[in-house]
Formats: C-alpha cells, structure tokens, sequence
C-alpha cells in the first residue's frame, strides 16, 4: 500500500517586513517576490525574469541584497526584510532615491527598485563608495534605459544628499523624471 504525504495548502508565517510583522497564511512554496507583491501589496518590488538573472525584485534580508524570487518566503521567518517602499524616511525619500531623481537615473521604472536596494547594501557597507564600488555593487542587475552611468553617479551622489538633508521632497511632487515607481509614485 502507497502511503500519501499530504501537505498542507497554506502555512501561517510571521515576516518581518518593512520594520513591521506581518501574520500570512501562504504556500509553503511562495517565493518571497509573490507574498510581497501579492499578499502585502509591494508592488514596488518588480517581477520580471523569475531566473534571478535581471535584479529587478532585489530586496535587502537582513542588510543583504537577495533576489526575492529566488528566496522561498518560509525561509525569511526571523529576519528583517527590506523593500523600496520601507527606505522613505517619516513621508520623505531616502537620500539614494533623490539622487537617483537628481541624476536621471530612473528611465522606465523596472531596474530602479533593484539597483536602488543593491545600492543601499553598499552605502550601508561604504558609506562614501566609489564609481568603481558602485559599478561591482550593481553588477548583477540589469538596466536596457540608462546605460548605468546614471546609476553610479547616483549611488556615488547620495552621501552628500544626506549630509546637506537634500531629500526631503515629499514622494509624489517630484519635479524631474518619472515617479521611482510607476504603480505607486513612490
């Protein structure tokens, strides 16, 4: 006789996301990109390749960049994940995603989340990073507007946005480039 083994549809999870808990029921095999985007509404992380090949669903675990369709979202019980939405700052951008406004960085939208988050890990890493560091750090993600000099000299730009407190333009009145992301103007 075959013997079964059944396993439950949906398991109760607690996430830490954003800086808050979050009690989910979700598939035990979920990726943290689907609960994000579809049981906690961020859509500000981007679905695109599903290989981990673009970046463009990078988020920060525990301070470190992940490829949040490659993390199983079971596996992220205990730990701090951070998404694009958790950088603002009490309604105000974070420092990096003013640079990325100021220096054009942001074209259509899909890479930005991505390499802003690669680019956090580094400014928490490397306070004031070089062009050279700022290039390693977004090496695994991809960008087909920008051609990623933009990127560099935002991310390079940042710590001196944050020490002059340049970003404190309220998300949503933008006055050059396209909203950081398209669904949300954040």
């Amino acid at each position: 006789m075959t013997e079964t083994l059944s396993v439950p549809a949906k398991m109760p999870v607690r996430l830490r996301v954003n800086g808050q808990n979050r009690d989910l029921l979700i598939e035990p095999s979920a990726s943290l990109l689907q609960v994000l985007r579809e049981d906690l509404a961020l859509t500000g992380t981007k679905e695109v390749c599903l290989l981990g090949s673009c970046g463009a669903c990078t988020v920060l675990i525990d301070g470190k960049p992940a490829l949040s369709c490659l993390v199983l979202a079971m596996a992220c019980r205990g730990k701090a994940i951070t998404t694009i939405e958790g950088l603002m700052e009490g309604g105000d951008l974070h420092p990096l995603q003013q640079a990325f406004i100021d220096k054009g960085a942001v074209q259509c939208g899909y890479c930005t989340p991505g390499m802003v988050m690669v680019g956090k890990a580094l400014l928490d890493e490397k306070p004031n990073p070089t062009a050279e560091e700022a290039r390693q750090a977004i090496a695994g993600n991809l960008c087909r507007c920008t051609g990623y000099q933009q990127i560099v000299e935002a991310i390079v730009a940042a710590p001196e946005i944050a020490r002059t407190g340049s970003a404190k333009r309220p998300a949503g009145l933008m006055d050059s480039g396209p909203y950081l992301m398209p669904e949300t103007g954040e």
